[in-house]
C-alpha cells in the first residue's frame, strides 16, 4: 500500500492511500453507510456483506474448539482426574494483571466444581518472574497432586522437573514463546509451540487458561454460562497485555465488555468506584488505564496477592475492604513513578551523552523497582527513543526496557548479552540484570545496537492517519456505526482522522489550570459545520486560532458527556498550520512513498 508521509515538527503524519476503491464504492451500496466508513473497512481487509456482518456482529459461536489446541485433550483428562481422586491442584501465576486475572479466573473454576486448590503469586522483588522453586515448594507442603501455570511456564525447565521429582504433575498455560524445546510437563498450552495449528495465536495468557475451562465445560457438557462469567477477566487481561483485538481476542473482548456490565464482578465494581468512574459505558481503555494499573500495583508495591483476592471476593463489602488498599497502593506506585521520572529526566539534562544518543539508558540508587518500567515509558513520551532504566541496589543493575516501532529490543538485548547477567522479554519490552560496573559499556554497546538496527527517520514518532474526514461528513448516525468497529486495540485501532484547513469559530480556548490544553470550537473553511475538541497540551497554539490561521487537525472522534449530555468531540492527537502557512516554528510538508 502506498503511503503519503509528511512531517511536522516532532511527528510524522502517515496518511493510508485507500484500498481497492472500486470495492468501497460497491459495500457502501450493500450497507447502506458513509463511503468513508465503507473505505475504512476494506482497508482493514473488510471485503463483502459476509464479512463486514461478521465484524460488526460477533458470535460466541465464532469460538475455536479447544481441542485444536496441541495437548489440551490432555490437560481436560488430568484436570477431570483430579477432580475424580480429589487431589488438591495449585493454580500458579505471574504477578502481572494477565497472571493475576488468569489465576483469579482458574480460581474460581476451580472452586466452582469444588476441587480442592489454592493459588500462589511469585514475590516480583523476592522470587522474581517465572515458576520459582518456592512455589513449587509450596505446593508440596499443601498437599498437591496438580500444578497449573498460568502466564508462564514455558521455559521452566528446571522448575517442572523439581515439581516431577516431587510426584507433581504440571500443565502449563502460556502465551510466549517457547525455547527450542519444552518442558517436560504433563500438558503444555501455548498456542506459539511450532507444532501447535490453533487458529489464534495471539491468545492472552488468561485466553490459554479461558481454552482449558472451555475444554473442560465442553468435555462435561456443562452449562456455557459457567463457562462465560470469566469473560470479564479476560477481557482484562486482552487489554493490559495488548494482544491483538482482532479473530477471536475480538470475540472474546467483546462479550468480555458486556460481561462486565452483566456479571457485576464485585471486585471490578470496586474498582471502579475507588476510581470515581461513571460512565455508562466501558471501554477497553477503560479497563487499561483504570483497571489494569490498580492490580498492577498490588504486585509492584507490596504482593500481587492482594489483587487475586480483590478479584475472587464474592461480596461487594469483602471487595470494598481490599481495593480501599489497593488505591492507597497506586497512589503509592504513581508518587514513585512520578518521583523517579523526574529524576531521570533531571540525570539526564545533564548528561551531554543523551543529546546525540539513538537510545535512553539512565540508572538510579533505589529507584522502586515496581516503576521502572512505567518510567522507561514515560522517557519514551518525553524523548522517542528505546529506552532501559535500571535501578541500583548493592552492585546490581535491574533493568526495564521499553522500545519504539521498529526496533525488536530483545533482539537488541541478545547482541548486548556479553555484558548481562540475565535478561528476557519480547520485541516491545523486556526486563533484565546486569553487573554496575557495565553500566557505561553496556550504554554505549546498546546505543550501538540500535544504530545499527534502525534508521534516523524512525526515532520520529508515526501518526498513522486512516482518512481525510470533513466536518460534513460527521454526523450521528456515522459515529454510531464507528462505535461498532470496537472493541479497539493493536491491529483494530481506533479510526484516526484528518481535517484540513481548520479555522477558529470563535469560542477555542486554553483549559486547565496551567491553560496548557486547547478547547476547540472550529469549523472548516469551505463549510459551516462546526465542531467541538480537545487538544491536550497543546494550549500554545491557541495564537494561531485567534489569527484565523488554518490549522490542519489529526484526531479521533469520541463522545463526551457533561452533566448528562452527550455531544460528539474531535479528541486532537496534532495540530499543524495548513500547507502555505509557514513560520520559524512550522516545518513545511515533506511528501514521500513508502
Amino acid at each position: 500500500m502506498e503511503i503519503n508521509t509528511f512531517t511536522m515538527n516532532e511527528k510524522i503524519w502517515r496518511l493510508k492511500e485507500p484500498r481497492k476503491p472500486h470495492i468501497s464504492v460497491q459495500l457502501s451500496q450493500q450497507l447502506g453507510v458513509s463511503p468513508f466508513i465503507a473505505q475504512l473497512l476494506v482497508n482493514n481487509g473488510i471485503e463483502s456483506f459476509e464479512a463486514a456482518k461478521s465484524y460488526f456482529r460477533p458470535s460466541l459461536d465464532d469460538l475455536h474448539n479447544p481441542l485444536l489446541m496441541t495437548d489440551m485433550g490432555k490437560a481436560v483428562k488430568r484436570v477431570l482426574n483430579a477432580l475424580l481422586l480429589d487431589q488438591k491442584i495449585l493454580v500458579y501465576g505471574d504477578y502481572d494483571v494477565d497472571g493475576t486475572t488468569s489465576v483469579a479466573m482458574m480460581y474460581s473454576f476451580l472452586r466452582e466444581l469444588k476441587v480442592p486448590s489454592a493459588y500462589y503469586i511469585p514475590d516480583r522483588y523476592k522470587e522474581g518472574y517465572g515458576v520459582s522453586s518456592d512455589g513449587i515448594l509450596y505446593a508440596a507442603e499443601q498437599g498437591c497432586k496438580l500444578i497449573i501455570t498460568l502466564d508462564c511456564g514455558i521455559k521452566a525447565y528446571e522448575r517442572v522437573e523439581q515439581a516431577n521429582e516431587l510426584g507433581i504433575d504440571v500443565i502449563i498455560c502460556d502465551h510466549h514463546k517457547p525455547g527450542d524445546t519444552l518442558p517436560k510437563a504433563y500438558a503444555v498450552l501455548d498456542p506459539q509451540r511450532s507444532d501447535c495449528s490453533y487458529p489464534c495465536k495471539a491468545l492472552s495468557g488468561c485466553g490459554v487458561g479461558f481454552k482449558l475451562i472451555q475444554g473442560i465445560v465442553e468435555d462435561q457438557g456443562m452449562d456455557p454460562e459457567l463457562l462465560f462469567q470469566y469473560l470479564d477477566l479476560v477481557t482484562i487481561s486482552i487489554g493490559a497485555d495488548i494482544v491483538p483485538i482482532i479473530g477471536e481476542n475480538r470475540v472474546l473482548a467483546t462479550f468480555g465488555l458486556k460481561g462486565i456490565h452483566a456479571y457485576q464482578r464485585p471486585g471490578i465494581a470496586s474498582l471502579f468506584a475507588s476510581a470515581k468512574f461513571s460512565k455508562k459505558s466501558i471501554t477497553i481503555s477503560d479497563l487499561v488505564f483504570i483497571i489494569a494499573p490498580r492490580i498492577n500495583a498490588a504486585g509492584r508495591i507490596k504482593h500481587a496477592t492482594k489483587a487475586v483476592e480483590l478479584l475472587i471476593a464474592e461480596t461487594r463489602e469483602e471487595a470494598d475492604e481490599i481495593s480501599a488498599i489497593i488505591e492507597e497502593y497506586n497512589s503509592d506506585r504513581k508518587e514513585k513513578d512520578k518521583e523517579t521520572t523526574v529524576a531521570a529526566l533531571q540525570a539526564m539534562a545533564v548528561d551531554p551523552w543523551y543529546s546525540t544518543s539513538w537510545s535512553t539508558v539512565v540508572q538510579g540508587k533505589g529507584w522502586h523497582k515496581g516503576v521502572i518500567g512505567i518510567v522507561a515509558s514515560r522517557l519514551i513520551e518525553a524523548h522517542y527513543k528505546p529506552t532501559i532504566v535500571f535501578t541500583e541496589k548493592n552492585g546490581i543493575l535491574v533493568g526495564s526496557a521499553r522500545s519504539i516501532e521498529g526496533l525488536d529490543i530483545h533482539a537488541a538485548l541478545e547482541m548486548c548479552s556479553d555484558l548481562l547477567e540475565q535478561f528476557g522479554g519480547h520485541a516491545m519490552a523486556a526486563g533484565m540484570t546486569m553487573k554496575f560496573e557495565n553500566f557505561e559499556a553496556f550504554r554505549e554497546k546498546f546505543d550501538m545496537v540500535v544504530r545499527s538496527l534502525i534508521s534516523e527517520e524512525m526515532l520520529i514518532p508515526v501518526i498513522e492517519v486512516d482518512q481525510e474526514l470533513n466536518f460534513d461528513d460527521i454526523t450521528p448516525s456515522s459515529y454510531k456505526i464507528l462505535r461498532q468497529f470496537a472493541p479497539f486495540g493493536p491491529e483494530n485501532m481506533k479510526p484516526v482522522f484528518l481535517a484540513r484547513n481548520c479555522i477558529d469559530n470563535s469560542g477555542s480556548r486554553a483549559v486547565g489550570d496551567d491553560r496548557s490544553h486547547l478547547k476547540l470550537d472550529v469549523r472548516q473553511r469551505h463549510s459551516e459545520q462546526a465542531m467541538q475538541g480537545i487538544a491536550f497540551k497543546m494550549g500554545q497554539h491557541l495564537s494561531w486560532l485567534k489569527t484565523n490561521t488554518p490549522v490542519d487537525l489529526v484526531f479521533t472522534l469520541e463522545e463526551n458527556e457533561w452533566r448528562e449530555r452527550v455531544s460528539l468531540q474531535l479528541q486532537v492527537d496534532d495540530m499543524k498550520k495548513s500547507a502555505g502557512q509557514t513560520s520559524v516554528s512550522q516545518s513545511a510538508w515533506e511528501i514521500s512513498q513508502t
